[in-house]
């Protein structure tokens, strides 16, 4: 019930999966939000601090969920899925990977740039590794904004395919991700 099967997802792995999508879309909405902000505004200092308190805090999550991914026994694709689903599927999972790790870098590379660590909730800090590059901020954070955006935009399409797979199709794809497997 814990651990994935050929099966399905154990209730590590739909944890994981379900606290990421909430934390990123919150994220997001946080980021989308803070953007706008005013030096007047109350929130001018505490949304970001917030933002990247829990940036770094996904940044973790995430590498657990990929080493347990790493770890774990992959659940077999459902056999009604065509080749190219199970192609495109393994794909998307690779990108939002790599777009969730890449706008976590960037973040990082935003604000320490000035040297500056991290602190996160007043629990830990986590240290400036200093500017790499000239306008280190500016770069990094056209890469953080177009990266958030991709990202949003294909976890739209992955939940899209989700609902599809659950209305049209019926295949229990959605189920999967809701329900843990029993052993």
């Amino acid at each position: 019930m814990l651990v994935d099967t050929n099966k399905g997802y154990g209730l590590v792995s739909i944890s994981l999966h379900w606290l990421s999508a909430l934390t990123i879309i919150g994220l997001f909405g946080l980021g989308f939000w803070m953007v706008d902000l005013t030096y007047y505004s109350s929130w001018y200092k505490t949304a970001p601090d917030i933002h990247k308190s829990i940036g770094i805090l996904l940044l973790m999550l995430t590498l657990f969920r990929l080493a347990w991914r790493l770890l774990t026994t992959k659940p077999e694709a459902e056999s009604s899925h065509k080749a190219w689903e199970q192609t495109a599927a393994k794909w998307a999972h690779r990108i939002l990977y790599l777009l969730m790790i890449g706008i976590m870098v960037t973040g990082f590379l935003i604000s320490t740039a000035d040297g500056r660590g991290i602190l996160v909730f007043d629990w830990f800090e986590v240290p400036s590794l200093g500017s790499f590059i000239e306008n280190q901020e500016d770069v990094a954070g056209l890469v953080h904004q177009y990266a958030a955006y991709t990202l949003i935009a294909l976890v739209v399409i992955h939940a899209a395919g989700a609902i599809k797979h659950q209305l049209i199709d019926k295949d229990g794809t959605l189920k999967r991700m809701l329900k843990p497997v029993k052993k």
